[in-house]
This record gives structure tokens, C-alpha cells and sequence, in this order.
């Protein structure tokens, strides 16, 4: 691992696209304090006076792509660098003012819904100021019956910081206070199992018992503080159910779903259709125990490779990699990318104290900028790819739309970076006469479905049941939450899965649950769509001005950015998500992918 100081310049983030140093950060921090101010002169104004309103509009939209700046400014910085202590004084103090942000324009929404829906859209369309809030402003009144008067409205504001408290909690008992096991490995090798050297036994470890090993030592590291981690998700349950009663939602699922107007049918045919449909997860663990030679099939057993495969894939090579992959969505889409995988977007490499893991965020009066840990592993290339997905999503949305409706909502977010990797799976299945990597392509692409879709799902389903428990009043302990899981592992994987007694606590170790609840369905029902739009504009049993059709819908998807329902951008790119068929698409895509391995793994005599 390099020090940053070591890494050459063209492999790291340009932060002075931002703000050339904390004095210019600064300036923006007291203008944003200064408007802060100018709110409270228009609470008693806007319902009368159209001029007034437009002001306020305009003012919170200023406020607000101030505050994306000044926010993800020293968010970046600390997560190049954990221990910056001035960077993290920084962030606490933007925090606050976020905070205070809050409670400031916690009037507005109910204050503009004292006025009348015809008022205001009278006043949108009058001219053009304020037209492009109109979406936004038109949902105010849909779901007016969830916003509370100002005074509610603002003491719930207040509350927070504190309710997001047990989030804390968590991370900090997760990552801060969790005391990691150490074993020894087959090899005589003695290694502390953290979240990070379990992924690598689990990956390239061939022998099981060393697996076993791994998998027990990192459950066990939270199976200590099973009650702990039951209370304070006990905590985020009755927090939702209490939030959900508060602001007059029917269920917590529906709470979840309403603010995009997702209907609750789409997450009821999700889980339906990845439990009915089952059969290729269930026939793989089979085939994958038959060739690993194994008595037994575990959870752990899940991502060891099949054939050794360690070529390692230079970070130019990657990038040439997938430039060229995306081609088949036209000049505009490859010139874009050709421009992301510039100078200053991306910070390549691992350096001490970054932060783990990829990510994409957009700055709208910025541009986008990437977080990578490159590694040279073929799991590298196409999380660059999976990135740069999300980065020409941000791309087309902020070149197409105003900062009112450029921000897109994650159920579409996740169709760019999966159709990135599809694109990229068949262009090196199509350029290889390596049959070791193509076995190794293939095996990606189906742990890509195991993970993305079937697990996700099986998540989701998890999740609604444990705030069903909540709701209907029943307690929540470890046992009651290990025997959700367990159940659901059986109706998933039916027999071919042995289900440890540790592996039932695995709900304690998904972030997601505690940080992000009802968050993991949308990498599945992406995924599910990702994988129907991909055929449309791909496969050649579709005629070339259809495939052609596909694809200029595609890219008008990506530049709706948040300007309508996401159910309704996917409808007008092809995909139906109210009809099951596009689920179980999925299940067919599985199933041609093990005939595909089990006939190169013929071929080849393995």
C-alpha cells in the first residue's frame, strides 16, 4: 500500500474542482449562514403573495446546492483520510449547520400546503422562474396527508440528530468497539479474521476447513453482542413504526415506499417472484458442491472460485477495458466516459486510512467524482465499470435536467452501474481465448445474480417481516430474528444449503438493516430491470431498428434524472416492474449462464 503522497497525481481526486483550500469553503459556510437568516421573513408571506414565494423557492434551491458543496467537501477529504482531524472538526460543524438547515425550513412544506394546489400551479405556470419545481412542488399535495402542521413538523425536526443516534450505535459497535477473532490456517498461517481478510479466505482459499474457520471467527465476533445488536435493532424498528404512525402511513413499508409513489406491489412481486423462482440458485449450489468435491455445502462456500484465475489487469488496462465495452451505447455515452476516466474524477489506489469499498457521488456544480480501492483483480475491473455507470448517470442527469429534478432516486440509480457491468461481461467473454477466464467471467456474473438479485431479495423479504413483527406488537429477541432468517434461507435455497447456527445471525452484520431500512430491495428490482432494458438493446433477437429504439430510450432514462416517478422512467424505457414476467426474467438469465459454465467446464475437462 502506497502512502498518498507517492500515488501520482493523475490517480487521485482534484478536490480544488471544489474549493481551492478551507478559506474559499469558508466564504461558502458564512454565505450559507448569512441566507439562513432571510428564511424566517417569509413564513408569513407566501401564502399571499406570489413574488414572495418564488423568492423562498429560489432561495432554498441556492441554500441547498451551497450546502451539497460545503457538505461533501470535508465528507471527501475524510474519507481519503480517517484520522485528519481537522477534516473531521470541519465535518462536525457542517453537520450542525445541516442540522439547523433543518429546523429552519421545517415551515416551509406545511406552510405551502395552507395554499391552494390551483393557487400554486397557477403560479408555477405564469412564467418560467419556478417551473422546473414544479414536480417536486405537485408531490408536496400528493402526499400532504403525511406532512403535519409547522409546529409538529418543527418538533420533529428536532428530534433528528437523536433518532439517527442508534445508527451511531451501531457503527460504532460494528466498526470502532467489534474485537475480531484470530485463527490458524491450514498453512500454519495466523490471521486476525476482520470483515476484509474473511472476503479473501472465502475468495481464494481452497480448503474448507480453513473456510469454516474464517466464517466461524467473524460471526463469532458478532454473535457476542447478539443481544446488543438485537436491541438496537429493536430500536430502529419501533423508531420506523412510530415515524410511520406519526405521519399517518398505513404500514412502514409503505412509509418507505410512498415518497417516490412506488406501489407496494412491486416489492410484494419482488420477493414472490425470487422465492417461486429459485430453482437455477438452488441447482447451482448443487453444482458447485458436485465440482468443488464437497460432502457438505456451506454459506462460506459461496466465493470460492472454481478454477484459479489470478490474472491481474493493470489500472490503464481496465480503463481501456471498459471504454471500449461501452460502445454499443453510441459515440455520446463512450465520449462521456472517456472524459470521466480523466484526470481529477477518480482516486484510484488503497493509501492508509481511506476509506474502503467504491463509491460514485455527484456534485451538480462540480461534476462527479469516483472513490475506488483498485486492486488489479478482475472484481476491480468491473467495480470501475459499476461506478463509471452511476458517474454518466450523474452525467446525462445534471447536462438534462435542472438541480431541481437532476438528482435521481436509487430505485433507477442501480440500472446504470448493472447495465455497465453486462456490457463489460460480454465484451470480455467475446475477446478471450482464455478458457480459465472466461469460467472465471461466468462465475462472476451468476455470484452477481446470487448477490445482487436472489440475496437482496431474500433481504427484503427479511426486512418486511421484522417490521411487520414491530407492528403487530410481538418481541423482537436474537432467536426471533435468527429464525426469520433461517426460515428464509430454507424457502430460498431449499436443501442444498447447510444453514450453520451462525449463519443465522447474519442479519447482524448487514449495515443496510440498521443503517438504511427497506434499502437492499432496490439493488434487486435494479438488477431485474437493468437485466430486461440490457436484452432490449442488445439481443439480436430483436431487429436492429428495435435494438436502436432500446437504446435511445436508455439514454433518455439516464437524463430524466428525478423529473417523474421512478415506476414511470423505467415504463417509458421498456420495463414494467407491476409485471412479474420482468423478475423472472432473471431466473431464465441464471439459467443460461450454468449451462453456459457447466459446458465450458466440460469442454475443458474440469
Amino acid at each position: 500500500m502506497k502512502s498518498r503522497d507517492d500515488v501520482d497525481k493523475k490517480y487521485k481526486w482534484n478536490t480544488e474542482d471544489i474549493y481551492k483550500d478551507w478559506n474559499e469553503w469558508q466564504k461558502d459556510v458564512e454565505e450559507m449562514k448569512n441566507l439562513m437568516k432571510e428564511i424566517p421573513q417569509y413564513e408569513n408571506k407566501i401564502e399571499n403573495s406570489r413574488e414572495d414565494f418564488v423568492k423562498l423557492i429560489k432561495l432554498e434551491e441556492k441554500l441547498s446546492r451551497i450546502l451539497e458543496k460545503v457538505y461533501l467537501y470535508p465528507y471527501m477529504l475524510k474519507d481519503l483520510d480517517s484520522t485528519n482531524q481537522l477534516v473531521s472538526e470541519k465535518l462536525q460543524e457542517i453537520e450542525f449547520l445541516y442540522a439547523q438547515f433543518s429546523v429552519a425550513t421545517s415551515w416551509i412544506s406545511p406552510k405551502i400546503l395552507e395554499i391552494p394546489k390551483e393557487t400554486v400551479e397557477e403560479w408555477i405556470d405564469r412564467d418560467d422562474e419556478i417551473k422546473e419545481h414544479k414536480f417536486n412542488l405537485m408531490e408536496l399535495y400528493r402526499l400532504r396527508t403525511h406532512v403535519l402542521d409547522k409546529d409538529k413538523e418543527k418538533l420533529l425536526s428536532h428530534f433528528s440528530q437523536y433518532m439517527g443516534s442508534v445508527n451511531d450505535i451501531y457503527d460504532e459497535l460494528s466498526t470502532s468497539d467489534i474485537v475480531w477473532n484470530e485463527i490458524e490456517l491450514s498453512t500454519g498461517e495466523k490471521v486476525q479474521v476482520t470483515n476484509g481478510m474473511y472476503s479473501k479466505i472465502l475468495d481464494g482459499n481452497k480448503n474448507q476447513e480453513d473456510r469454516r474457520k474464517a466464517f466461524e471467527a467473524l460471526y463469532g465476533a458478532y454473535n457476542v453482542n447478539k443481544n446488543t445488536y438485537s436491541a438496537i435493532y429493536k430500536g430502529i424498528l419501533q423508531r420506523d413504526v412510530s415515524t410511520t404512525r406519526a405521519k399517518n402511513y398505513n404500514s412502514s413499508l409503505e412509509k418507505a415506499l410512498e415518497p417516490n409513489n412506488i406501489p407496494v406491489k412491486v416489492y410484494e412481486n419482488l420477493i414472490k417472484s425470487a422465492k417461486e423462482n429459485s430453482e437455477p440458485l438452488k441447482r447451482y449450489v448443487e453444482f458447485r458442491k458436485k465440482q468443488l468435491k464437497l460432502d457438505s455445502y456451506h454459506y462460506y462456500d459461496n466465493q470460492v472460485k472454481l478454477v484459479d484465475y489470478t490474472k491481474e489487469f493493470s489500472y490503464e488496462e481496465a480503463k481501456d477495458i471498459v471504454l471500449k465495452s461501452v460502445k454499443p451505447l453510441g459515440e455520446d455515452y463512450f465520449k462521456n466516459l472517456e472524459k470521466a476516466i480523466g484526470e481529477g474524477w477518480l482516486d484510484v489506489y488503497e493509501t492508509p486510512n481511506k476509506r474502503s469499498g467504491a463509491y460514485s457521488l455527484n456534485i451538480y456544480d462540480v461534476h462527479p467524482y469516483m472513490l475506488l480501492n483498485y486492486n488489479g483483480t478482475m472484481d476491480s475491473v468491473f467495480t470501475l465499470a459499476h461506478e463509471l455507470g452511476h458517474t454518466l448517470h450523474s452525467m446525462y442527469s445534471t447536462e438534462y435536467q435542472p438541480y431541481a429534478t437532476n438528482d435521481y432516486t436509487i430505485f433507477v440509480a442501480e440500472v446504470a452501474s448493472t447495465f455497465n457491468e453486462r456490457l463489460l461481461l460480454d465484451y470480455m467473454l467475446k475477446n478471450t481465448d482464455d478458457s480459465k477466464e472466461k469460467i472465471a467471467l461466468i462465475e462472476e456474473a451468476i455470484g452477481n445474480i446470487m448477490g445482487t438479485y436472489y440475496l437482496q431479495a431474500l433481504f427484503a423479504n427479511y426486512e418486511y417481516e421484522a417490521h411487520k413483527l414491530v407492528e403487530e406488537g410481538n418481541p423482537i429477541t436474537p432467536d426471533v430474528l435468527s429464525e426469520i432468517m433461517t426460515k428464509l434461507f430454507a424457502e430460498y435455497f431449499g436443501d442444498s444449503l447447510v444453514m450453520d447456527e451462525l449463519q443465522k445471525i447474519i442479519w447482524a452484520r448487514i449495515p443496510h438493516f440498521f443503517n438504511s431500512p427497506y434499502y437492499v430491495y432496490q439493488y434487486a428490482t435494479s438488477f431485474a430491470a437493468s437485466s430486461r432494458l440490457y436484452e432490449k438493446v442488445i439481443d439480436e433477437k430483436y431487429s436492429k431498428e428495435e435494438r436502436e429504439e432500446a437504446r435511445i430510450k436508455y439514454l433518455e432514462l439516464l437524463k430524466s434524472g428525478g423529473n417523474n416517478y421512478p415506476i414511470e422512467q423505467l415504463k417509458l424505457a421498456g420495463v414494467n416492474l407491476l409485471e412479474a414476467e420482468n423478475f423472472e426474467a432473471v431466473a431464465h438469465e441464471m439459467t443460461r449462464l450454468i449451462d453456459l459454465l457447466e459446458e465450458e467446464l466440460k469442454k475443458n475437462n474440469l
